[in-house]
C-alpha cells in the first residue's frame, strides 16, 4: 500500500448520482484484486481535507506504462462532488491497494453474487473476474436490489457476463418489488450455493448473515463504511467481532470483505 497520482482518463455520468472514473495508474494499483479499495483524493483546489475509500470497480491493462483501475462514486458531499468535476488529465491523489480480497474456494460451481446499490461495485468486479478465470457456469446468479430503478446500476454488465440477474426494487419501479434478500432467500432454499458474495447496506448484509447462518451456506461480504485513514491508525472502522470475546475487526486493515462467520453486523 502507497501514496500515489493517477491520472483521470475518462468520467462518466451513470444513472441518477453516480459517476464512473477510469484512472491511469502505476501498474501495481491495476494488480488489485475483487473487494479491495482505494483512498482518493482530488489533487486540484478545493482540496478536501481526507481521502474517500472507493470499492475497486474494475481494472484494466495495455501494456505496463497504459494501466489502471476504475471507481464507482455516488455524490453525496463536498468531496466526491470535487470528483465528479474532475475532467480528463486531472490528476488525484490514491493510497492503495488496500484491504482483503475475496477469496474463492477451488471447489465452488454454484456462486451467487449480491448487490445493493453502489455496493455493486467490488460485486461487479468479482464476476469480471470469475469469468475471466472461468469460474462462472451456468448455476451462477446475480441479485440486484435498489430502492428505486435510478439506484439499479450494472445490470447489463452482469448479463452480457453471461449471468442471470433478479432485479428488485424498494418501489416497484424495476423488477420485483420487494427487497433483494427475498428472492435470493428463496434461492437458496430451493438450491443452496456453494457460496454468497455480497455488498451493500448494512441492514441487507445484516439480514443476508441471518440467512446463510440458518442454511449453512458460506459467505463472504464485503463491508462498506467510512474510514479517516484507511491504515488502521483512526480506529473509525470498527466491526463487532463473532464471538462477542474476540478483538474488535477494523473494515481498512482487516476487511473490508470478511467471512460472515466471524463479525456481527447488527
Amino acid at each position: 500500500m502507497l501514496l500515489t497520482q493517477g491520472t483521470v482518463e475518462w468520467n462518466q455520468r451513470v444513472g441518477q448520482d453516480c459517476i464512473h472514473l477510469r484512472i491511469r495508474t502505476p501498474n501495481r494499483l491495476a494488480a488489485a484484486a475483487p473487494g479491495q479499495f482505494v483512498m482518493v483524493q482530488a489533487a486540484k483546489p478545493p482540496v478536501v481535507l481526507l481521502r474517500r475509500p472507493f470499492s475497486i470497480y474494475g481494472t484494466f491493462v495495455r501494456s505496463v506504462e497504459n494501466c489502471g483501475i476504475e471507481l464507482l462514486v455516488k455524490v453525496v458531499g463536498k468531496a466526491t462532488a470535487a470528483l465528479a468535476a474532475l475532467g480528463v488529465g486531472d490528476p488525484l491523489d490514491l493510497l492503495g491497494p488496500v484491504g482483503t480480497r475475496f477469496v474463492l474456494p477451488e471447489t465452488c460451481r454454484r456462486i451467487y453474487l449480491v448487490a445493493g446499490g453502489i455496493g455493486v461495485a467490488p460485486i461487479r468486479f468479482l464476476a469480471q473476474k470469475l469469468k475471466h478465470k472461468g469460474h462462472l457456469t451456468s448455476e451462477c446468479r446475480v441479485f440486484l436490489g435498489g430502492r428505486s430503478r435510478q439506484d439499479l446500476l450494472c445490470q447489463e454488465e452482469f448479463e452480457r457476463l453471461g449471468l442471470p440477474v433478479q432485479v428488485t426494487t424498494d418501489d416497484g419501479s424495476a423488477g420485483k418489488q420487494c427487497r433483494v434478500t427475498d428472492p435470493l432467500t428463496q434461492a437458496i432454499f430451493a438450491a443452496p450455493p456453494d457460496i454468497v458474495f455480497a455488498c451493500g447496506p448494512m441492514p441487507m448484509l445484516d439480514c443476508i448473515a441471518g440467512i446463510v447462518r440458518h442454511s449453512g451456506v458460506a459467505c463472504q461480504v464485503s463491508i462498506e463504511t467510512m474510514m479517516a485513514c484507511g491504515m488502521g491508525a483512526c480506529l473509525g472502522c470498527a466491526v463487532k467481532p463473532r464471538p462477542a470475546d474476540q478483538p474488535y475487526r477494523h473494515a481498512c486493515m482487516d476487511g473490508p470483505v470478511f467471512d460472515i462467520q466471524t463479525i456481527e453486523l447488527s
